[in-house]
């Protein structure tokens, strides 16, 4: 016959659940630590800068293509016809070192036509492509 476990083998029953308590409080607290610093990470910083007397500031030399409501495209405020649009943006950046281009183009321009030309872009070699928008009201 075989000893009896008695009440002390019924008590020692493993515990196969995980207690996930604690594990979600910590996430909670991570989530409120992230939430309180991540605007102070995206302020600027206030710097004075020095000045000078015979430093002068130097002319940004941007080239920026304009898609406008009617559809045309004008480059650095000269018109483009669409046709020599590829080969303008070819010689263009075949002349610059930097390879970027800025884009600008109307909210009603259908999506498709955005498309052609961001293509055009990128066959002529462009690199690097900004989009330029406007802040709205209440942005800071």
């Amino acid at each position: 016959m075989l000893p009896s476990a008695g009440p002390a083998r019924r008590d020692r029953r493993l515990l196969s659940e995980i207690n996930v308590t604690p594990l979600v409080d910590v996430t909670l607290v991570l989530l409120i630590i992230f939430m309180v610093t991540t605007p102070m990470l995206q302020r600027g910083t206030d710097v004075e800068l020095p000045r000078s007397r015979t430093g002068t500031a130097k002319a940004e030399d941007r080239l920026t293509l304009t898609l406008a409501r009617d559809q045309r495209i004008y480059l650095n405020d000269q018109p483009v016809p669409r046709g020599t649009l590829g080969a303008r943006l070819k010689a263009a950046a075949a002349v610059r070192q930097d390879r970027i281009l800025y884009f600008r183009g109307d909210a009603a321009v259908p999506y498709g036509t955005v498309i052609e030309v961001m293509d055009e872009i990128k066959a002529a070699g462009f690199e690097s492509v900004g989009m330029i928008t406007e802040r709205t009201a209440g942005a800071p």
